[in-house]
């Protein structure tokens, strides 16, 4: 179900199942090199919930459609970058009030992969203030790993390359220019760095990878695999409870 097309009363009865769960997608605004739109992370993690949302009992959430892609610097234009603390207080919010509406279960699906560690601290801070409320954050080029070896095919430092633009020929077409794709690959030169370095001084057009290797049908494969092992993960957590009942507050004097 999409959250913004329920009304109060569907969302009501939605969080009377003990098994109640929201999706919160996450993506970015940054730019993908000559080839793919500045918007490829946030479609992913929109085309991918909403997949996820008709075969799963659960609440998908709109879309965040900016993540922190400070690392992306400003050589090339297109990218809307967020602070680490930005986001982290963002989604701390949203899942505020995701617990005011009486949902107990939050997946958060980040679709970008320098959005980890705030999402990680959002994380922590929610769980830490509603008691009840279980929290998982899910990478989508990790979910599995045959969907994360194909990720990495290309580079470990990857970003717009083969499998992402194999995805967005599948799903997304329009975010895609195949004029492009035969001068858009550029080598991953990270391999040796000690430092973590922006990607201004990575790569030569913002790729990393070989877009030039993709096709729709590795992508129509690749975007199948994500549905399919993600929904196995969310039916997995909206069945799970904690392994012990004890509450994040109760003295440890108190459990005898």
């Amino acid at each position: 179900m999409q959250w913004h097309h329920m009304t109060w009363q569907e969302v009501e009865k939605f969080t009377q199942s003990d098994s109640c769960a929201a999706l919160l997608p996450v993506g970015a605004t940054e730019q993908h090199g000559p080839h793919l739109g500045c918007g490829m992370d946030s479609e992913i993690a929109e085309k991918l919930s909403k997949s996820i949302g008709e075969i799963t009992d659960i609440a998908v959430l709109p879309t965040l459609p900016y993540g922190c892609s400070i690392g992306h610097s400003k050589k090339w234009p297109g990218t809307i970058a967020l602070q680490p603390k930005t986001l982290i207080d963002v989604v701390k919010e949203i899942g505020d009030w995701v617990v005011y509406s009486g949902f107990k279960r939050l997946f958060i699906l980040n679709s970008h992969v320098s959005n980890f560690a705030p999402l990680r601290c959002a994380l922590e801070m929610l769980r830490a203030e509603h008691d009840d409320l279980m929290v998982a954050l899910i990478n989508s080029a990790t979910i599995s790993e045959r969907v994360k070896e194909r990720h990495f095919w290309d580079a470990d430092d990857w970003h717009a390359n083969e499998a992402e633009t194999s995805l967005m020929m599948a799903v997304a077409p329009e975010m895609v220019r195949p004029d492009k794709l035969q001068e858009s690959d550029d080598p991953d030169r990270t391999e040796d760095c000690v430092f973590s370095h922006p990607v201004n001084r990575t790569s030569l057009n913002g790729v990393t990878g070989k877009p030039s290797e993709a096709s729709i049908e590795k992508g129509h494969e690749l975007f199948s695999w994500m549905v399919s092992d993600l929904s196995k993960v969310i039916n997995q957590g909206i069945k799970e409870h904690p392994p012990l009942p004890y509450s994040y507050h109760q003295p440890i004097n108190s459990n005898k």
